[in-house]
């Protein structure tokens, strides 16, 4: 999974809630275009954004152009 915040219909709204800056918060200030994370990695934010112990990933990406 590619998170990509340039793309994201969300980003400036939902920012402040969604787990990408939960996770990237004064780690990488400066780095916040996109996360990349693997189907293990996505299952355990999942996981704990449903236990409640993380904000959930608030990504929504624009329809392709056919």
């Amino acid at each position: 999974m590619l998170i990509d915040c340039g793309t994201c219909e969300m980003r400036g709204r939902e920012c402040g809630d969604c787990v990408v800056s939960f996770l990237t918060i004064e780690v990488r200030p400066s780095d916040r275009s996109s996360v990349e994370l693997d189907a293990d990695q996505s299952s355990a934010l999942s996981a704990l954004a449903e236990g409640g112990l993380v904000p959930p990933l608030r990504l929504v990406q624009p329809p392709r152009a056919s």
